[in-house]
């Protein structure tokens, strides 16, 4: 499966975010991508840096957005993982990721489960925690499992969407780094982020991709992260087939050999060997 990996900076308003987007889409669609994955609220900043009210209004034009992202995927003639802010109804907002098929029909949406709390990242104060489990979407190209980004530090989320048939691991994202940070700690941060994320593809026997935004985008108070970037896709087997650095944009086609997956669990049949008896604990907050 050819799937384009789309990240870019916020280019100052939604209106011409969205035009560069689209440009790099149907830039991939020529170049034969059938899957195209694009960031974390591709279409405009990362607007959680702040708890303001006002930014709910950033989700009155879900549907709007919804119909615009189906005509791409239609025109382009792909499947299209588009990640978009919901309003589902007054008072409750989810972080959503919409996947539509070639001929421009929904094929499903996922909301993100795991909200994140951090400084710059108050996203609890915008978002309900998904309802909709963590259930693959199935399109034309296959089931694939779509997450969004905090999801990414949990094997649980990965292991419930392999359990339930995905063939390919999904991520949009927004990280980045604090620029007061020390280069160490930046470091160590980004190593962290990639290897739990390949622990999913190996323990999982899936493809994983994982898009992030890059570019600086300030906050209300003179601060702001600068999205660290560093795409990237690992195969069934954990070999990195492609990431990017901490800065460019990307339009980045990889090719994926979706029959590696039966054969690496043929190798290694870690779903086979699962002691499920023994697992009841693992819904619990904490053993005592």
């Amino acid at each position: 499966m050819k799937v384009a990996l789309i990240a870019h900076k916020y280019y100052g308003d939604k209106d011409s975010t969205i035009k560069r987007t689209t440009q790099m889409i149907k830039e991939a669609a020529s170049s034969g991508a059938q899957l195209v994955v694009l960031q974390e609220f591709h279409q405009g900043a990362y607007f959680c840096q702040d708890e303001n009210v006002d930014k709910f209004d950033l989700a009155i034009n879900y549907k709007e957005d919804k119909k615009y992202w189906s005509s791409v995927a239609k025109e382009c003639n792909i499947v299209l993982v588009t990640s978009l802010f919901e309003k589902r109804t007054e008072g409750l907002y989810h972080n959503t990721a919409v996947v539509f098929d070639t001929d421009g029909r929904e094929a499903g949406i996922y909301r993100k489960m795991h909200i994140p709390d951090d400084p710059n990242f108050y996203e609890k104060f915008y978002f309900t925690p998904g309802d909709l489990g963590f259930k693959p979407i199935d399109t034309s190209l296959g089931r694939i499992g779509v997450l969004v980004c905090w999801d990414q530090w949990y094997p649980e989320a990965a292991r419930l969407m392999a359990l339930n048939g995905a063939k390919m691991l999904i991520y949009p994202t927004a990280i980045g780094w604090f620029d007061s940070d020390d280069e160490a700690t930046k470091s160590a941060q980004l190593e962290a982020w990639v290897a739990v994320q390949r622990g999913h593809a190996v323990a999982n026997s899936l493809p994983v991709i994982a898009v992030n935004r890059v570019g600086f985008e300030s906050d209300e108070s003179g601060g702001g992260i600068r999205f660290w970037g560093n795409s990237f896709v690992f195969d069934a087997q954990g070999v990195e087939l492609f990431r990017s650095n901490s800065t460019d944009e990307i339009v980045q086609i990889v090719d994926i050999d979706m029959q590696k997956c039966e054969q690496v669990r043929r190798w290694w049949p870690f779903l086979r060997d699962r002691r499920i008896e023994a697992y009841g604990d693992i819904t619990k907050r904490f053993i005592d």
